[in-house]
């Protein structure tokens, strides 16, 4: 019973975890409906833990009646008359075996803990329910505090799709759409690059970094957390995601500014550390607005 009554707990603070980030992931358009869902998954998961402990309550109620004595009656014995009156009086003095059994049950106290054990579930999901409903719509205000922003700096917005690629697909874009280009000006690894390349344009800053952090190891060395090899390998070669580490590479790399533009209205500056550097490139930061969690976009200048 403890077994079952703890697995029931820890479902219930799942669910809870669940429909708040259900909740923080809506919009206006969709918050109804996912209100609607999170009742329907509450019911379900009430409906379910209930059956549960009813199936638990008729193996222990099986457990309890085995445990009940059977006082069989007295034998009857064999009529002396040949008018059946001796046997009929020794018949009725035979005591009711019925009441005498219902006497010595006890109350179902193992019961009544299973009742208010439920009681308290569906207070605790009807509670969560209702936190949930009440969360703050992070999402939505984080969309409208962008976009005052943007219009307060002339910043119009390029969605870059959310995959894991994003910071270096953001770059890309701002380095092509302000005719910079994605060639090096100076080589990396002994290479000397004349033509665009064929392959998608964040494999190329993907490239770009992971050879700029190879080749200036000592500068990004004391901030790893794990082999160079394996840490450049990622960023060339994975989806794995990229953070100041990785735009600091592509800023000094590039010779250009990035700034990465916050819905609290912060401005992260990174900045290639030369005195020749003209070019800046604007990024969007996001928290709360993308179904993998944080994400990068490109701000391009609408004058």
């Amino acid at each position: 019973m403890e077994q079952l009554q703890s697995k029931h707990r820890q479902e219930q603070r799942d669910f809870q975890a669940r429909i708040t980030q259900k909740k923080k992931s809506a919009t206006k358009k969709t918050r109804k409906g996912i209100n609607d869902e999170c009742a329907e998954l509450a019911r379900q998961l009430k409906e379910r833990q209930d059956q549960e402990l009813t199936s638990l309550q008729g193996q222990n109620k099986c457990e309890e009646d085995t445990d009940i004595p059977c006082n069989d009656p007295e034998p009857v014995p064999e009529e002396t008359s040949g008018d059946g009156f001796e046997h009929q009086r020794q018949k009725s003095s035979v005591p009711s075996v019925a009441p005498t059994i219902e006497q010595t049950k006890k109350p179902n106290r193992q019961k009544a803990r299973l009742a208010r054990r439920a009681a308290e579930q569906e207070h605790m999901i009807a509670e969560a329910a209702r936190e949930a409903q009440d969360l703050p719509d992070l999402r939505q205000q984080e969309i409208d505090a962008m976009r005052s922003l943007f219009s307060s700096k002339g910043l119009q917005e390029h969605v870059i799709r959310s995959d894991g690629h994003c910071l270096y697909a953001a770059v890309a874009d701002q380095l092509t759409t302000q005719e910079h280009g994605l060639m090096l000006e100076t080589p990396l690894n002994g290479r000397t690059r004349t033509t665009e390349p064929s392959r998608p344009p964040y494999k190329v800053t993907r490239s770009v970094t992971a050879s700029y952090i190879q080749d200036h190891a000592d500068e990004f060395l004391p901030f790893l957390e794990e082999p160079l090899d394996v840490y450049v390998g990622k960023i060339r070669d994975t989806g794995e995601w990229g953070g100041h580490l990785e735009l600091l590479a592509l800023a000094k790399a590039y010779d250009v500014d990035i700034n990465v533009l916050q819905s609290s209205g912060q401005i992260d500056r990174i900045e290639s550390g030369t005195e020749k550097t003209k070019l800046t490139l604007w990024l969007s930061y996001y928290h709360h607005s993308f179904g993998l969690g944080e994400h990068y976009n490109s701000l391009r200048q609408t004058g």
